[in-house]
């Protein structure tokens, strides 16, 4: 892919002299959902599935963004001298918004720069190819201008600040954090509240990670993400008029039973009630995979899937065909939605002997019941975003 980058690369812009080459990847989300701007724990991992960038350096004030997934847009032509997200810019807002971003913390680009992309990671499947692209821009930025004093994790707060007040959408910490930090074989165990996080060994000795796409699209801005995340907003102000909390993270399921009825709202109490539970869930199934417990690490996946499909509402009927479908197959550990919601994928670990009958059953089940195909990614755990030259 890197040559076909390159060779598109030095047709667009007359030559690739002085160009790099960059990645950033994708994510699951293994378990804790909804949790990252809850003040939770999550549990992601990097994929090395992910988004590829090409650029240079320019010595005027314009930008040129080109997708190689998304040709008909062209070459769309941006300038440092208008920091605005325009619906004709299309895709190329996001990384727009991470040098508009770079410009609100400090950082004013003096010139600009051209960019080729391509990615692996399916639009709207919920493996966050947003983010990847926001952290793969802060990489290029960081790199191509000599910045030295940006982290990884202030890269993916620079996405993140970018996701929720450029592009709109009031997405949490981790998408951007997992392809920013990832490690390769490992999960990140992130606190969201305070940003301290672990690294987890995978170590899936006789199974196999597979990531299942229903093909119905997302889009996290125009969906009830925001909503959501008002109702939770709306629930922790009902709590704290009795509780000394800064986050629905800060309960233990106990304290959450013993307060519920503060909220008067069903509906947030609902939504409340599954970001203290997962938490929770979370907590609990690092430390079973920490203890070799991979059945019990299954069995909180398919708990995750229920409280996410009954409290927060965020399933489809599509994405819980493919889990009940999965949970009838002897052999799959554990199978649960992953992601914002509303669409999207499935993560379901899988025995090594089953993945074949996995593929086949669940594949043309589904067919037959919603009407198009799924995909499915048998996927490797990488490393976080970089330059790869």
């Amino acid at each position: 892919m890197k040559q076909k980058l390159f060779d598109k690369f030095a047709e667009l812009f007359g030559n690739s002299e002085g160009a790099h080459f960059y990645f950033a990847p994708g994510r699951v989300n293994l378990i804790g959902e909804h949790t990252d701007y809850n003040g939770g724990h999550v549990f992601p991992c990097a994929l090395t599935m992910g988004t590829y960038g090409v650029a240079r350096k320019r010595d005027d004030r314009k930008m040129n963004f080109y997708s190689m997934n998304l040709d008909s847009f062209g070459v769309v032509e941006t300038s440092l001298d208008d920091l605005t997200n325009k619906k004709e810019y299309n895709w190329a807002n996001y990384p727009l918004g991470v040098v508009w971003t770079f410009a609100e913390k400090g950082r004013r680009l003096e010139t600009g720069f051209d960019m080729v992309i391509w990615g692996n990671i399916p639009n709207g499947s919920g493996l966050s190819s947003s983010a990847a692209l926001e952290v793969l821009t802060g990489v290029i930025v960081t790199d191509l201008f000599g910045i030295k004093d940006f982290s990884m994790t202030d890269l993916a707060l620079i996405g993140q600040y970018c996701e929720n007040k450029f592009i709109g959408c009031n997405c949490g910490i981790m998408d951007q954090f997992a392809s920013a930090n990832g490690k390769k074989d490992n999960a990140i165990f992130l606190d969201t509240n305070t940003l301290k996080y672990e690294y987890a060994p995978i170590k899936l000795d006789d199974a196999k990670i597979i990531i299942t796409n229903s093909k119905v699209k997302h889009s996290l801005v125009d969906s009830a993400y925001n909503d959501r995340r008002q109702e939770c907003t709306d629930a922790l102000a009902a709590l704290k008029t009795k509780l000394d909390i800064e986050t629905l993270g800060d309960l233990s399921p106990e304290e959450f039973e013993a307060n519920k009825d503060l909220i008067a709202d069903p509906i947030q109490q609902k939504r409340a009630k599954h970001a203290v539970y997962e938490n929770q869930r979370t907590l609990d199934a690092v430390a079973a995979l920490k203890d070799g417990d991979i059945v019990k690490f299954g069995q909180l996946m398919n708990q995750s899937h229920i409280s996410l499909r009954d409290d927060y509402e965020v399933s489809c009927e599509e994405i819980d065909i493919l889990v009940d479908l999965a949970w009838a197959i002897p052999g799959v550990i554990g199978s649960r939605i992953t992601g914002g919601g509303f669409g999207g994928c499935t993560v379901s670990i899988v025995k090594n002997d089953t993945v074949d009958r996995f593929i086949e059953s669940i594949g043309s089940a589904y067919k037959e019941k919603v009407g198009h195909e799924a995909e499915f990614y048998t996927v490797d755990i990488g490393d976080g975003a970089s330059r790869l030259d």
